[in-house]
């Protein structure tokens, strides 16, 4: 097939729309909106979108009908489709994508790792301390604290423990202060007296009530 000048921005449109099906983010006799949605999503004129799109029906990947939308035909002929139109440049941006991708998760990986280090050194400063006991305990949507503050639930004066740290999804944080408020899913690191888990516990998913 002839590639018209300038036809590298349309061309690597219809070869990403051509991924998203065989990926699945695009489904078979699923219906795109039309032009104007992957105009917006690309951020390129309807007429790019044209082009791209009409490559791809060339193939049957796709069909589209005015005021019907485009409507996804076949994983197999996505797949013949890349395979043909696939070129250097396009497959150096993948692999340039890859590189970011592995340098990020590289990034968190150590930012993970620190954090870990940071919380380990923590529990190791205190372990051999009596008679104080730190335990984790997570936060679940039960627990009648959620989207408080440590203030707020006078968390302190009513357990006699003192948290030290917490985690969030893969955010780890040492020391968070009195503002921190309680979120559905954090596990909390505490640390207190021999009996701390049945204290805090008891507490923030049975005792505490608004005053």
């Amino acid at each position: 097939m002839k590639v018209h000048q300038g036809g590298a921005v349309y061309k690597n449109i219809a070869l990403d729309v051509a991924n998203k099906i065989v990926l699945g983010d695009f489904k078979i006799d699923e219906k795109i909106s039309g032009r104007s949605t992957l105009a917006s999503m690309y951020n390129v004129s309807p007429e790019t979108i044209r082009r791209a799109i009409a490559l791809l029906e060339e193939m049957n990947v796709v069909s589209s009908t005015r005021g019907s939308g485009i409507e996804i035909l076949s994983m197999s002929a996505a797949e013949k489709f890349i395979e043909k139109y696939k070129d250097t440049e396009y497959v150096s941006t993948v692999k340039e994508n890859i590189f970011k991708l592995i340098e990020k998760k590289k990034q968190l990986d150590d930012e993970i790792q620190l954090n870990f280090e940071k919380i380990l050194d923590f529990i190791d400063r205190f372990k051999n301390i009596t008679p104080f006991t730190l335990i984790e305990i997570e936060i679940t949507k039960e627990c009648k604290v959620i989207d408080k503050n440590i203030n707020e639930v006078r968390f302190w004066q009513a357990t006699g423990a003192t948290i030290v740290a917490y985690r969030r999804g893969e955010e780890i944080v040492i020391s968070p202060g009195p503002n921190y408020k309680f979120k559905s899913g954090d596990i909390i690191v505490v640390i207190g007296s021999s009996n701390v888990y049945d204290s805090v516990y008891n507490y923030i998913y049975n005792s505490f009530c608004e005053e």
